[in-house]
């Protein structure tokens, strides 16, 4: 019996690899890095599953190539923006994500993107790395205080009722806002619903965990910064598009809030002009689910949904669930 064929678009760890290979044959991305148009349709080919990377675009053009007998795409990631979701269910494959194992991994990225930026960390690392230290001073790279202080959290979801819990040790009063009100959140965390500008001119730390999708795209820009305090920080660990990176950059120059952690961009890998230069920026390359265990953890599920869908059962985390009903 020919065993059917599973393509990859990029390395995963070996353990979501080896649960594949065990069952069918598997092809790999034998570079480290995104592929090209061309690779990625070419790659697909004849495949009947395909697991992909939030970096890969994957429309019509690219289920096409893959053939009709492929059933799913499997996303390495929880977010799945990079994928015409609708175009795959006409076309009756399933796509599947990577939903909870990353939330302590993002919420903890954010929570150090948080220190960093209110204790001046990497700016203070720099300083006494280039011999700038010359002992202690009252004045010295002065930072802003975190406990006690109100946060705001825009997007009450998984992530970001993660990230709210762990504030409960830092004494914070919390806020957030959304399109619903999150019950559990206000019962366990005392977090307060308020609406987006009432958040923007009264949070300390404003933390985004919202999707990617029309409504949320540039849902902070220069009208929203001109609401913040000008001691606020953003904390943006969501979708780089959410802020709008060049009115970013302006507010950090002129001062119009205290400073940014961005773990996203707008234009990945490319990285607003100016940004870089700021000391009132930390950023990182997006590393939110960057651990050992939680990166393997999602390749284990994507491994998993691929091997269900193949052998005729129910996925575990389908986002077109209307699929599995014909």
């Amino acid at each position: 019996m020919t065993r059917k064929r599973v393509y990859v678009t990029r390395q995963i760890p070996e353990a979501a690899l080896e649960d594949l290979k065990e069952k069918f044959d598997v092809a790999v991305n034998p570079y480290d890095r995104v592929l090209s148009r061309e690779e990625l349709l070419e790659g697909v080919k004849g495949m009947d599953a395909v697991l992909c990377l939030l970096t890969d675009t994957i429309d019509s053009e690219v289920f096409d190539a893959a053939g009709t007998q492929c059933r799913i795409f499997a996303n390495y990631a929880v977010g799945y923006n990079n994928i015409d979701v609708a175009a795959a269910s006409k076309k009756g494959i399933v796509v599947t994500n990577t939903p909870d194992v990353l939330n302590d991994a993002t919420a903890d990225l954010a929570w150090a993107l948080l220190f960093a930026v209110s204790r001046r960390l990497v700016e203070s690392d720099g300083f006494a790395r280039a011999g700038r230290f010359r002992g202690w001073g009252p004045m010295l790279l002065l930072g802003r205080d975190i406990t006690g202080k109100k946060l705001g959290i825009i997007g009450p979801g998984r992530i970001g009722f993660n990230f709210a819990r762990k504030a409960k040790g830092f004494d914070m009063e919390i806020l957030y806002t959304g399109t619903k009100p999150n019950a559990g959140m206000e019962k366990q965390l005392g977090a307060k619903f308020v609406d987006k500008e009432t958040l923007l001119k009264e949070a300390d730390f404003i933390s985004v965990h919202v999707p990617l999708n029309p409504s949320t795209k540039h849902y902070i820009g220069e009208k929203e910064f001109k609401l913040m305090k000008k001691t606020a920080i953003l904390i943006n660990t969501s979708r780089g598009p959410v802020v709008d990176e060049k009115a970013l950059v302006q507010a950090l120059k002129s001062g119009e809030i205290w400073g940014a952690g961005l773990d996203v961009f707008e234009n990945e890998p490319d990285i607003e002009p100016g940004l870089i230069e700021l000391d009132n920026a930390v950023i990182v390359p997006h590393i939110a689910s960057a651990t050992i265990e939680t990166r393997t953890n999602m390749g284990l599920i994507a491994a998993r949904n691929i091997i269900k869908v193949l052998n005729g059962a129910m996925p575990e985390t389908c986002v077109n669930p209307e699929v599995l009903e014909r």
